[in-house]
């Protein structure tokens, strides 16, 4: 009789060190009684959604300027090199531009959430709370 490993019961103890320790429960028994979800889907979706423009509005405003500055740099050197204002050179300028447009797009997060996302945020915060009070005075 010749050893074939695809026929017989795979091994109770992990091959290899990294591996998590091998689960002998049916997977039945591990799951988790449904229990009603809390607030309304429609809601999540929605706080998803602002969220989801939140942070696309801030890493665009701040890589969008660095790589307009690296594409200048790149591809138009005869404009980084010529003098702006003071004697200083347009692509040092641009350069040091980058800190005020990097809090420039901290600031438009923070006024993102403040209007939009966090007043979502609080809506279903109180109706999971009103929902948890309601459960457990059944």
């Amino acid at each position: 009789m010749s050893y074939d490993p695809f026929s017989s019961p795979p091994p109770t103890h992990p091959t290899y060190p990294w591996q998590p320790p091998v689960d002998r429960e049916p997977e039945a028994a591990r799951r988790r009684p449904r229990r009603p979800a809390l607030g309304h889907h429609s809601d999540l979706r929605v706080l998803r959604g602002a969220y989801r423009r939140q942070r696309r509005v801030a890493t665009l405003t701040a890589l969008g300027y660095f790589t307009l500055f690296l594409i200048l740099s790149a591809f138009a050197p005869s404009l980084m090199t010529s003098t702006a204002a003071a004697g200083l050179p347009t692509g040092l300028l641009l350069a040091l531009l980058q800190l005020p447009v990097t809090w420039l797009a901290i600031a438009l997060y923070e006024h993102t959430a403040r209007v939009y996302v966090d007043p979502i945020a609080d809506r279903i915060r109180k109706q999971a709370a009103v929902d948890a009070k309601r459960e457990a005075a059944r």
